[in-house]
């Protein structure tokens, strides 16, 4: 373990920073400021609503002295206008006071507000942040494992401000996972919204449109049955709607012709689509492995290789500053070895670094992730690092800098380990064998942050520098 390069190396980690694969008006320090705008709005808003209301008291009480007079003076007008005063007080207000009050009912009280909207404007989130928004919600659905419902609900585990999803919300989500050709998440949300409706909720969405949206994207499904019912459910709203009247006609049709052609189907089909199904489960491809971990249902160690790990205070080989104030350690893996250093890395720290990631986007924000990667250069990309001149990365050093409520694990698909944030840690591991050779092992990704935030920032120890204290070994896999 080459612990002893980090004193040299302790403030170079503050220049790196990891950027997580997130949209721009997805990141925690974005998004708080976005926070900060709304609450600005707010604030303009109900300045603009106590003009609004000033205004309407001055014409309510205008109107309510001119209705008491005008109500004596119709009695006996002539009676009323043989009193001097009273004739050049209608004259004075026909004249000039109702002129007044016609200027006050113009007068546009929104002009702070609507100036502040058009400054704040400039920050907001645009149609394509809205829809990185609603994909990163869908990605933790699928990566979690989490029902419509769950997730409409808002029962997420370690959450501390509770929000639920409207139907109409749900019908944004089904909706934008349309324009995606996405017909999987289309069903899931639609269904959702049509059963808060169902339920009694009062919205604005309409059922007759989830129902259009939600049968089309059964069919293309391949579940014609279900489809066809739905169209039915559609046209008991609305008989005449011309797009579902033309659609059940064609799935008739289809439904015709398909069952003509299962006439003519054979068994060998039937064996080649369970042989078929049999490689399916076979298979497990890396996405699926990630998913997996980051559920935290990875591989689980043998009591022998987990007889390998241990705790332990590391004294940096005999460093003098060390053996005063030896650093914990803990072993999370064996092969590749990852080992993590406890109170590694203080608050006061932290916040330095998340002061200057800020203007760069470097935490993981709302479904923020990083896809399976390696670290190190590969042959095949033999100038990955040349305009650093320092080598390949021999070692990696990854911070946490918070704790997250739920989700946000590193993860090595290869080997099913799954590490997970806790503030003030770090993980180191070797990407290169001492040969120079890639550990492919060490191939990671991040999951999303599905409640919480995730704030990381590493340092990559590059070839350059360490010959001495890590020598090159003549076997590849050393």
């Amino acid at each position: 373990m080459a612990f002893k390069v980090w004193c040299a190396l302790a403030l170079g980690f503050l220049l790196h920073f990891s950027c997580a694969h997130t949209d721009f008006f997805t990141s925690i320090g974005h998004m708080t400021d976005l926070i900060n705008t709304e609450k600005d709005l707010v604030v303009s808003l109900k300045d603009y609503i106590k003009a609004e209301e000033s205004k309407l008291e001055q014409i309510k009480k205008w109107a309510e002295k001119l209705d008491q007079l005008t109500a004596t003076a119709t009695k006996d007008p002539e009676g009323f206008l043989g009193h001097p005063v009273n004739a050049f007080k209608l004259m004075k207000r026909l004249n000039t006071e109702w002129g007044e009050l016609e200027s006050l009912v113009l007068k546009d009280m929104s002009d702070g507000f609507i100036s502040n909207m058009t400054i704040q404007r400039q920050f907001f989130p645009n149609d394509e942040d809205q829809t990185g928004a609603a994909k990163a919600l869908l990605r933790l659905q699928d990566t979690y494992n989490l029902d419509t419902d769950t997730l409409s609900r808002g029962n997420l585990p370690g959450v501390k401000h509770k929000s639920f999803l409207t139907a109409e919300d749900c019908f944004e989500l089904g909706k934008i996972a349309y324009t995606e050709a996405d017909y999987y998440h289309t069903e899931l949300w639609m269904e959702q919204a049509l059963k808060q409706l169902d339920e009694g909720e009062v919205s604005s969405a309409d059922k007759v449109y989830i129902l259009d949206y939600l049968s089309y994207a059964v069919y293309q499904q391949g579940d014609l049955g279900k489809a066809m019912a739905l169209t039915r459910r559609l046209l008991e709203l609305d008989p005449e709607h011309q797009r579902a009247n033309g659609n059940m006609k064609y799935f008739e049709y289809i439904m015709a012709k398909e069952k003509e052609a299962n006439k003519s189907s054979t068994d060998s089909e039937e064996q080649q689509e369970k042989e078929t199904e049999v490689k399916k489960k076979d298979y497990l491809p890396e996405r699926r492995k990630y998913e997996m971990l980051c559920r935290g249902e990875g591989l689980k160690m043998t009591p022998q290789r987990q007889k390998r790990l241990f705790c332990r205070y590391y004294d940096g080989n005999r460093n003098p500053r060390y053996i005063l104030g030896p650093v914990k350690q803990e072993d999370e893996w064996d092969k590749p070895r990852i080992v993590r250093f406890l109170d590694i890395i203080s608050d006061e720290e932290i916040e330095t670094v998340k002061e200057l990631a800020k203007p760069r986007v470097a935490n993981y924000g709302v479904g923020g992730q990083y896809e399976p990667h390696f670290d190190f250069g590969r042959k095949d990309e033999p100038d990955a690092f040349k305009e650093l001149g320092t080598g390949n990365r021999i070692a990696t050093w990854l911070f946490y800098m918070s704790d997250v409520s739920a989700g946000g694990a590193t993860v090595f698909p290869e080997v099913g380990a799954s590490v997970w944030p806790r503030k003030g840690t770090a993980v180191f591991w070797y990407n290169l064998f001492p040969s120079g050779e890639g550990d492919y092992s060490t191939r990671h990704a991040a999951c999303p942050v599905l409640v919480g935030n995730k704030w990381v920032s590493n340092k990559w120890l590059h070839e350059r520098g360490q010959e001495f204290r890590r020598p090159c070994t003549l076997s590849e896999l050393e």
